[in-house]
């Protein structure tokens, strides 16, 4: 036999001398649950090993053990753990619903009608929900978007649900 053979036998002997003394703690537990007549009830059970003393008495958590460490003074969250997160937002014009025949019949210069009229609010998406209303503006050169209305978070979770 080699040394690496021996090595392996070794950590076989000491897992399964683990496992045995595993499986003595679970037998002993066991006999003083079935000695004091407890149910295989789980609230019995937690209560018995309790009273038997083979687990650690608990104390209440006082509401100072509960808040973050990096939670503000207020007591709400720190924020800056998702502030760097990326999101998609979009601005929808309009939409509407058209046959595959006349998609496929489009070309350069065709016009599709939106569900929209012509000076009315787009909508600004966040990760396809809806978050606000705006209207299209120029800056720079580039198209961005002024917003009109912002749906407030107690509303968006209602749409949510």
């Amino acid at each position: 036999m080699s040394d690496k053979d021996d090595e392996e036998d070794a950590n076989q002997d000491d897992m399964a001398a683990e496992w045995a003394a595993a499986m003595s703690e679970q037998e002993d537990i066991d006999s003083t649950l079935a000695e004091q007549g407890v149910a295989d009830g789980l609230t019995g059970e937690a209560s018995a090993v309790e009273q038997a003393g083979l687990a650690p008495e608990a104390s209440p958590a006082q509401y100072d053990e509960l808040v973050p460490s990096n939670a503000s003074i207020e007591g709400s969250p720190d924020l800056d753990v998702i502030l760097d997160i990326p999101v998609s937002i979009s601005m929808e014009v309009g939409s509407t619903e058209i046959t595959i025949r006349n998609l496929l019949q489009l070309n350069q210069g065709s016009v599709i009608e939106l569900d929209r009229l012509a000076g009315e609010p787009l909508d600004v998406l966040v990760n396809g929900t809806l978050i606000a209303h705006g209207e299209v503006v120029v800056v720079n050169e580039k198209f961005g978007i002024r917003m009109t209305d912002v749906i407030s978070p107690s509303e968006r979770i209602k749409k949510l649900r």
